[in-house]
């Protein structure tokens, strides 16, 4: 998981907290978010001594571009590039906030379209199949 030797399939991940101070690890592209939180739990940095520990790993989040990661959240789903250290932030909080109500348009904007356009199929280059699709941003096979 948290390693010191470079392989083909690690990533570099540097850690701020909310004091700023940071520390640099490395993981595989495989690793959850919930196992660098283990991890980081199981091997804090000497250099975060002056830092509040948590009681247990489960509270401990990642934030990065603007967003807390879910726990089974792989690093390689975020395609994160290799060999390059990528930025994110440490937090202790208990649960995730709540969808906005913008999160929640930008899951699906056609939502509401669904039932009227539910039926619709589109014709597609192998004539036996056909596509399901309530817009063009989605489509069901």
């Amino acid at each position: 998981m948290g390693t010191k030797s470079l392989t083909s399939d690690t990533i570099n991940l540097k850690l701020i907290l909310v004091s700023g101070q940071t520390a640099e690890f490395q993981f595989r592209s495989t690793t959850t978010a919930l196992d660098v939180a283990k991890y980081i739990f199981e091997n804090w940095p000497a250099e975060w001594a002056n830092e509040p520990k948590v009681d247990r790993y489960e509270v401990l989040r990642l934030i990065y571009q603007g967003r807390f990661l879910h726990g089974n959240v792989t690093l390689g789903a975020l395609r994160l590039q290799q060999g390059k250290t990528t930025v994110m932030h440490l937090v202790h909080r208990e649960n995730l906030p709540e969808s906005t109500n913008n999160d929640q348009k930008r899951k699906h904007k056609h939502d509401n379209n669904q039932d009227r356009t539910a039926n619709a199929t589109s014709p597609t280059p192998d004539s036996t199949v056909t596509t399901s699709t309530c817009c063009s941003a989605c489509s069901i096979l």
